[in-house]
């Protein structure tokens, strides 16, 4: 299971499109060439930290199984190379910093 973190209205978008293609925070995967993803969650609770402090937005969590997607590791991050089929997606949750 890896995560991506992403903003609720990102995720409502890719419903209706029939996939997610967000690589991260401003970014779409045809600017960036790849999605950002996270191996865990105290992985994707830095990519916060550093990235999405300022976001007032509803933020979710998407956890995703890999299996069949094009991920590789690169600076101990999994990059998605291609569109995050929504059925690929197997559960998303609130986002809530730790310790809140």
């Amino acid at each position: 299971m890896i995560h991506h973190l992403a903003l609720t209205t990102d995720w409502d978008n890719a419903q209706k499109a029939g996939e997610y293609r967000i690589s991260t925070l401003g970014r779409t995967l045809d600017q960036e060439g790849f999605i950002h993803c996270s191996r865990d969650l105290t992985q994707l609770h830095t990519v916060h930290t550093t990235y999405y402090t300022h976001i007032t937005q509803p933020l979710l969590i998407l956890d995703i199984d890999p299996t069949g997607l094009d991920i590789r590791l690169e600076n101990d991050h999994p990059h998605l190379y291609g569109p995050l089929p929504l059925t690929a997606v197997t559960a998303t949750h609130p986002y809530t910093p730790p310790g809140e």
